[in-house]
């Protein structure tokens, strides 16, 4: 229930949602300054939330760089945090725009950086008999022609907190002993990393699939871009989810 709840609570958080509610009370509003003034803030609140340069300002802040990889130095496990694939309108399965995990994992293990690869990540949606990521991911790594041997797959967690404590426990099992490369997308990987921690996992951060630019044009000062209202609802997520972890101890 606690799951569901968290689910449907965390669209409050999204900007659009409070533009679209902001919309709908200027829009029922029989009076003309109280219409006026959220009609404003509607608009505020979609200029500040479409405008690149805040939003890279804020990513860069947050975002965690990525590892650099001593030379000829190799760690035994490369955790990779599911979340970079989905089912689709048929269910079969696709990457989505966080592949950049599942690439940086196949790297890691293909140049020898590390021996052995660790995929977690079970259905984290609404729908229990929905996509389930770990078993097609299993079926791209057999394509790939990775042997079984230099493989985990963890398939059970619904969250980060279960990917960090499942992960813990098959790393354990199979006596790989850390540090562990911890590869995740750039605006999670602050959060993961704390999560991984609490959890008494020495990990080192391998950020990927970064969104942000450090490039500043003038179109990003003033031109609306409806990809950044969207990108905010990631860093949103992961700031409350932050807070949230943070204070539970």
């Amino acid at each position: 229930m606690y799951f569901i709840l968290s689910k449907l609570l965390l669209y409050l958080l999204f900007p659009l949602s409070w533009i679209f509610i902001l919309l709908v009370i200027a829009t029922v509003s029989k009076d003309k300054k109280r219409k006026q003034r959220f009609l404003i803030a509607a608009v505020i609140l979609l200029f500040i939330f479409s405008n690149a340069f805040l939003f890279n300002r804020f990513a860069k802040l947050w975002d965690i760089s990525a590892y650099d990889l001593k030379t000829n130095n190799t760690y035994s496990c490369a955790i990779v945090l599911g979340g970079f694939s989905g089912g689709g309108y048929n269910e079969k399965g696709h990457f989505n725009t966080a592949a950049d995990r599942f690439i940086q994992g196949i790297k890691l293990l293909s140049n020898h950086s590390v021996s052995h690869l660790l995929i977690t990540g079970g259905n984290g949606s609404l729908n229990p008999a929905g996509f389930h990521e770990v078993p097609w991911v299993k079926t791209q790594l057999e394509e790939l022609k990775y042997p079984d041997s230099a493989l985990l797959i963890e398939g059970n967690s619904k969250n980060t907190i279960e990917n960090a404590r499942f992960s813990n426990i098959l790393l354990k099992q199979s006596h790989l002993p850390g540090p562990y490369l911890l590869v995740t997308s750039a605006f999670h990987m602050r959060r993961a990393l704390m999560i991984f921690k609490k959890e008494g996992m020495n990990v080192i951060p391998y950020s990927c699939n970064f969104i942000r630019s450090d490039k500043i044009g003038f179109d990003d000062f003033f031109i609306p871009d409806a990809e950044k209202l969207a990108a905010w609802n990631l860093y949103i997520k992961e700031v409350v989810g932050y807070a949230i972890n943070y204070f539970n101890g």
